[in-house]
């Protein structure tokens, strides 16, 4: 297996842009954006989710920045990433197991045909309530905790227990801080970050040739 595969609860496989398998830095510029990619999966019909996490030459790991399935199916995955200063960093893929996303998508089936309605909702409010133990108070907590309550509430309709959660507000907070379950970290791939592009002729290792 090379550095940019790991095989855990949600494999990572194939993450770019890769040298010699790692063992040579691909290369950026400061300040210019580039995009990490990688194959992400999982058996069954769970949700997923990835992100790319920067480190920088102080061995610092940055805010990590969400990535998106490139195209329906492909399980490709991507991101597009600025490293802020030159020098010698690193990056890695982590992928994740999205249980509120797997509950709403659930929700979104049984609710309307009517199916184990209270069932769904409670469980719901299990789910933002452990979420909201990893949203600092000052970034929204509350909002999600109500919508924990919420949820729960069955002296509200279920049109509105549902329409709480799914609020512009709380799904902003989630993004943020999503709960992230049997979380998968590929290896350090390094990245070299140039001043500018003196070295043009080398450029190609961005993308290496097959």
């Amino acid at each position: 297996m090379s550095a940019s595969e790991t095989i855990g609860r949600i494999p990572v496989r194939d993450v770019r842009p890769a040298v010699d398998g790692g063992r040579s830095p691909a290369k950026a510029v400061e300040g210019e954006t580039f995009r990490v990619t990688a194959t992400v999966f999982r058996e069954g019909h769970d949700a997923v989710a990835a992100n790319v996490v920067l480190t920088d030459p102080e061995g610092r790991a940055g805010p990590w920045t969400p990535m998106r399935e490139l195209a329906p199916g492909t399980d490709r995955w991507g991101a597009d990433v600025t490293p802020g200063s030159v020098g010698r960093w690193s990056f890695h893929v982590e992928a994740w197991g999205d249980p509120i996303a797997t509950w709403r998508r659930h929700a979104g089936i049984k609710i309307p045909a009517g199916l184990d309605i209270g069932l769904v909702l409670e469980e719901g409010g299990d789910l933002y309530e452990r979420a909201a133990a990893g949203v600092p108070e000052a970034a929204g907590q509350a909002l999600v905790l109500a919508a924990a309550d919420a949820l729960r509430d069955d002296s509200l309709s279920v049109s509105a227990r549902l329409g709480a959660a799914l609020t512009p507000e709380v799904d902003a907070v989630l993004a943020a801080h999503p709960l992230r379950e049997f979380v998968t970290a590929s290896d350090p791939l390094p990245l070299l970050v140039e001043r500018e592009r003196a070295l043009y002729g080398s450029w190609y290792e961005f993308f290496p040739r097959s």
